[in-house]
């Protein structure tokens, strides 16, 4: 057995690991990479994204940084399934066809520069056609359904508790080669207990012989969940009180979902006052849709806040607008009063958000609330290390708005979780990958995992390194 690590190795984007094993080939994930866009744009065309060689993909959840490349892996020849939740497959229609949208409209604007200057012309990394085809190849699996990929090798999905629809790969493999039964655990991104809307991540307790395994908050702890409620509230109340308005830069999947949830609870309990709050993402709103078709993923929390709330629905209540128009969404700049803005992307790196952050980034009144990891060369990253001016559009804004920075709401699970992950696990792993983390993260969940769990063996992979294990 053979595994090659394509992405998300001593970096968080672009998850992509090659397993070879009794003749196959199975992809696990086909993430695009993310962070500064000159060296994104030449990566996900130069990285491996040739699809001609594979069998089949294995994907663990929807988020772009897992699933982004997979139609240019079909344009590129890849004709066998792709393996994944219900739920994943939903999402992964309207975000992988949002993101074929984004990078169709940036070659345009970009290639009218080039043809003036004449210069070669770009093409987009793929293109919405080629999403309507890689969906044909979606085939949906439920949870805890053991599914034969090829002969001696099965998957099975366990619930991660990361985002609707994620979770851990199972792969029970009867090694041809070695005659050996073996458990390949490919960790996906691991949720944490105690966030509402998705359930809990659903320990393997009976362990794993090899295990893949995430780090993106292998050196840190979260602060607890209902901490980063009463931290909301607090930032919503100093922002409306200085007379400004707060913009949240979301991922459209989970972040958006949760802080509308949040902030539907501290509406309706009377802790933040009755302002006008509005989710201008048309891919957000689109994937808020899925969550309601998903109710089999929903925890107790929010089952019981149907039954009690009387808007019936935990993601729209009376002072929430989601924007349909760009109309409706340039309208938003004109606002005179305070109003909490919730618009994409997470991280600064393109759509409206940046439109709102341009108009209002220049006004000490105004509060720029970062929920989520920024990535290295990002917006959103230069925003946490407190540049004192940014670019956006070409322009230089000086940075004037209260920041703040909270992880309470992330959905990874914190370096405690990480190790309760593997600490429940009655079989420890005889290897161990620590990928999806920078530098630090990796190293400290790798020294954790060898002082606090006695494991051996525990590696942080280069860039396109192969295993035989």
């Amino acid at each position: 057995m053979k595994i090659t690590f394509h992405g998300a190795v001593q970096t968080v984007t672009g998850s992509q690991h090659l397993l070879e094993v009794n003749g196959k080939k199975i992809l696990l994930d086909c993430g695009l990479f993310q962070g500064k866009r000159k060296e994104s744009f030449e990566r996900n065309r130069s990285e491996f994204c040739q699809g001609k060689e594979i069998d089949c993909l294995v994907l663990s959840h929807a988020h772009i940084d897992h699933s982004g490349r997979i139609p240019c892996f079909v344009k590129n020849g890849f004709a066998g399934e792709i393996f994944c939740t219900a739920a994943t497959r939903d999402l992964c229609e309207v975000m992988l066809m949002d993101s074929a949208f984004i990078q169709e409209k940036d070659v345009e604007f970009v290639n009218r520069r080039r043809k003036k200057k004449g210069q070669r012309l770009f093409e987009p990394l793929y293109t919405r056609a080629d999403v309507t085809k890689a969906m044909k190849q979606f085939v949906g699996i439920g949870y805890e359904r053991r599914h034969r990929l090829f002969p001696g090798v099965y998957v099975t999905f366990v619930d991660a508790g990361h985002m609707l629809g994620s979770a851990h790969v199972i792969l029970d493999i009867d090694d041809q080669e070695t005659g050996r039964n073996r458990r390949l655990v490919f960790s996906g991104d691991i949720g944490r207990p105690g966030i509402p809307i998705i359930r809990d991540p659903v320990p393997i307790g009976d362990g794993a012989d090899i295990l893949i395994m995430e780090s993106t908050y292998g050196n840190r702890l979260h602060p607890p969940y209902l901490e980063s409620e009463e931290e909301l509230e607090r930032i919503v109340n100093e922002t409306v009180t200085r007379g400004g308005s707060l913009l949240i830069p979301a991922f459209a999947v989970g972040r958006t979902q949760q802080l509308v949830y949040a902030l539907h609870k501290l509406h309706n309990a009377g802790r933040i006052p009755d302002l006008p709050i509005f989710v201008d993402s048309p891919l957000a709103t689109r994937v808020t849709d899925i969550f309601r078709l998903h109710l089999e993923d929903f925890d107790a929390e929010i089952r019981e806040f149907l039954l009690t709330d009387e808007d019936k629905n935990p993601f729209g209540f009376g002072r929430l607008q989601y924007t349909k128009t760009v109309e409706e969404s340039k309208a938003l700049n004109s606002l005179k009063i305070p109003a909490i803005i919730i618009s994409a992307s997470g991280m600064l790196e393109g759509g409206r958000i940046l439109h709102h952050l341009r108009n209002r980034i220049g006004n000490s009144r105004n509060t720029i609330l970062l929920t989520g990891w920024q990535a290295p060369n990002t917006l959103g990253r230069y925003i946490v290390e407190k540049k004192p001016s940014v670019g956006i559009y070409g322009e230089e804004y000086q940075v004037k708005a209260n920041v703040e920075i909270f992880t309470g709401f992330s959905g990874h699970a914190d370096r405690d979780g990480l190790l309760e992950f593997v600490r429940v696990m009655e079989k420890k792993p005889e290897h161990t990958f620590i990928v999806h983390g920078e530098e630090d993260a990796s190293s400290s969940l790798r020294q954790a995992l060898q002082t606090e769990l006695a494991l051996d063996n525990v590696v942080i992979p280069e860039p396109l390194q192969s295993f035989n294990v």
